[in-house]
């Protein structure tokens, strides 16, 4: 019996949400980080998770540690770094949405070596989750994700993938052979569509998906935003659909999504049903401002189910 439902490995960043107090303009922090958000949201659900990262020995660093603490995410094994500092990235607003800008180059997650990893921890966890931000940060930390991968898979631990591509962060080539490297490793590709057609080069989301599944992946879900949820295994392939919302922010939508499909498909192992619950647990968190504070727990997915 593993003793975790989830292990999260990857980069938290403290967030600065833009907002208007008349003609003053405002920062609003918050908690961002995609593997960070995706524990949170799992742990919302009722799965029992850690993360592991390093923080630096700073205000901000401290305040992830407060946060997971009150979320109930295991944090004992995060590293915490003397002379190094946690990331930040702000958020504004243009005439297409969301920018973002970051500060993170050097942030202590992105220092974290695989002699540093929590070879036990990973052993004992029931999935381990990465993406590729968490390989996109530095050299160092992709060859960690890479060995906590395979470490996983020689535990019977079952690899979670998100692509995440970020090409503020590597040239798309190198991007593209390393979270394709990653994810014919991993047991569930969990792709965007817009990150999948750039990643792959191809448009129908059938192809995408078959695509994920001949590099080695048993699980491949697909999110496309408005157009549902595409999952395919080796012998199905169904469109979950979304379920609408007048939303507000979907800053923290795609992570909110991932965690509550780990979590649910922990519960049952079927990933079309847990595609269904994710896509109402993602909407539910657009309801609101910023990546965590919206994201809902199970009782209110149960509730929206309902309705």
């Amino acid at each position: 019996m593993k003793a975790l439902d989830i292990l999260a490995l990857g980069e938290p960043l403290m967030e600065f949400a833009e907002t208007r107090r008349g003609d003053e303009k405002l920062y609003l922090p918050g908690f961002g980080g995609d593997v960070s958000n995706t524990a949170i949201a799992a742990a919302r659900q009722g799965a029992k998770v850690a993360i592991f990262t390093a923080l630096g020995d700073d205000a901000f660093g401290n305040d992830f540690l407060n946060l997971w603490g009150r979320e109930g995410v295991d944090r004992s094994t995060v590293i915490r770094r003397k002379d190094g500092r946690t990331g930040v990235y702000f958020i504004s607003y243009g005439e297409e949405g969301h920018v973002f800008s970051y500060a993170r180059a050097g942030s202590a997650a992105s220092l974290v070596t695989e002699a540093e990893l929590p070879l036990a921890q990973i052993a004992a966890s029931r999935v381990l989750h990465v993406s590729g931000i968490s390989q996109a940060i530095s050299t160092s930390c992709a060859d960690a994700v890479f060995a906590a991968i395979r470490h996983a898979k020689a535990n019977g631990t079952t690899v979670s993938y998100d692509t995440n591509l970020r090409l503020r962060l590597w040239p798309l080539d190198r991007a593209r052979a390393v979270i394709h490297g990653a994810v014919a490793l991993s047991d569930i590709a969990r792709p965007s569509l817009d990150d999948a057609q750039q990643l792959t080069g191809l448009e129908r989301p059938e192809d995408i998906c078959t695509f994920y599944l001949a590099l080695g992946c048993s699980i491949v879900v697909l999110t496309m935003g408005k157009a549902g949820t595409m999952v395919k295994t080796e012998d199905h392939l169904e469109v979950v659909p979304a379920r609408p919302v007048k939303a507000v922010d979907a800053t923290g939508a795609g992570d909110t999504f991932g965690g509550a499909f780990l979590a649910d498909w922990l519960a049952h192992g079927d990933p079309f049903k847990a595609a269904a619950y994710a896509n109402a647990a993602a909407a539910l968190s657009t309801l609101g401002q910023g990546a965590v504070a919206p994201m809902p727990r199970r009782e209110d997915v149960a509730r929206f189910l309902a309705a």
